[in-house]
């Protein structure tokens, strides 16, 4: 230490130690950045305290991202798109940290007094509703997640509750207790509407020029949208039991390929599936399980699966496309959080209180999760612990 009163030595560009020249520095950026490829999250936040240019090096996406895509809801899918990429990928690995740990702040976004089985998309800065006979598209507000209480568009048509609807291009693509299919302009009032099913429309899918639908009549449709043909039944398929979820695959072929499983009971049925690629999907129902399933190597078992814990029968499903499942439960309103190289819960929010509800949709984001339940609309917040 120098003598009271002595001169600081005068300090490097970027305030990393003294003037002379830093070792590190002199290295290639090429080796720099392979040096810091072996570094994990909690060694590359340290060496970001070091100094304003470390700072500004190690907060670069190409060190984090190969970080980013072992953690839950990161935005990085299993095939290596990048779902968030406006968003740091730092900043990403910050909040998944609260996806894992469970920490987010619960708030209620909507209520009606009508109990009703809602369906819900996000898209960008609007989050799509289906309420009653209606499906109500809503504005975020800027900077946060709370919405519009006043609906931007009301979509309508259907003489009885929407069961489910897809975001499609520019349409919407709806099926309704009526029977019906609609397919609705999502700017603008036009709209199609034509008799689909004898009774209620379950579930309906949309893409490369086809709708599918499934119903209670036991019977699986699928429908042309090209010019002059839209409505005219492509295929039918008759099913043993009600269709309760309906699902394009993405190699679009239009045709029934195979059958999922063969050791199912009875009444074990379906009420969710999601594709995450061409070939890997996933299922969950009335018999307490998700699975995962990988038709490359069976379609008569799955590859995984995780069961509730609590016996209670899942009505929906959702994944990051990675390492992330969020499940909506039966009752109580409890949505799970599941790791796929876990084979227990990883967290459970209770989102129904005091009176019991199923959650019957939920979406989520890499910041915020929504579900919605028989009347009410509840978003978690993991921005904010």
């Amino acid at each position: 230490m120098g003598r009271k009163g002595s001169p600081r030595p005068p300090q490097a560009e970027g305030g990393c130690g003294p003037a002379r020249p830093s070792l590190l520095w002199a290295l290639p950026e090429e080796l720099l950045l392979l040096i810091c490829s072996y570094l994990d999250a909690q060694a590359l936040g340290r060496l970001g305290q070091v100094c304003r240019r470390l700072r500004a090096f190690s907060g670069r996406d190409l060190l984090w991202r190969r970080i980013a895509r072992g953690c839950l809801n990161s935005g990085f899918t299993q095939l290596g798109a990048d779902l968030a990429a406006g968003i740091p990928v730092k900043e990403r690995v910050k909040v998944s940290q609260n996806w894992r740990h469970g920490r987010c702040r619960r708030e209620t976004l909507l209520k009606w007094k009508r109990n009703l089985m809602p369906w819900m998309h996000l898209d960008g800065e609007y989050l799509y509703l289906s309420q009653a006979e209606d499906i109500r598209a809503y504005r975020f507000r800027p900077d946060s997640t709370g919405l519009q209480r006043r609906p931007q568009a009301i979509f309508s048509g259907h003489q009885e509750d929407v069961c489910r609807f897809v975001l499609a291009s520019s349409h919407i693509v709806s099926g309704g207790g009526d029977g019906n299919i609609i397919l609705s302009k999502v700017h603008g009032s036009f709209s199609i509407k034509f008799s689909a099913h004898e009774q209620e429309v379950n579930c309906v899918d949309c893409q490369g020029g086809i709708i599918v639908s499934g119903s209670r009549d036991r019977t699986a449709k699928v429908w042309s949208l090209s010019s002059g043909r839209v409505g005219h039944c492509l295929h039918t398929v008759q099913t043993e039991d009600r269709v309760w979820s309906i699902a394009i695959s993405p190699l679009l072929s239009g045709q029934l390929v195979t059958c999922l499983g063969t050791d199912f009971h009875r009444g074990a049925g379906v009420l969710d599936i999601v594709y995450e690629t061409p070939f890997t999907l996933l299922s969950c129902g009335y018999d307490t399980y998700i699975r995962s399933w990988d038709l490359r190597v069976s379609t008569r078992k799955c590859v995984m699966e995780w069961e509730e814990p609590h016996d209670s029968a899942l009505y929906c499903v959702r994944s990051d496309g990675n390492h992330m499942i969020a499940s909506g439960s039966a009752y109580y309103g409890v949505v799970r959080l599941w790791d796929k190289r876990q084979s227990r819960c990883l967290q459970s929010f209770s989102l129904s209180s005091p009176t019991s509800s199923p959650v019957y949709c939920l979406r989520f984001s890499t910041t915020h999760l929504y579900a919605a339940l028989a009347s009410a609309l509840h978003a978690l917040d993991f921005t904010a612990p």
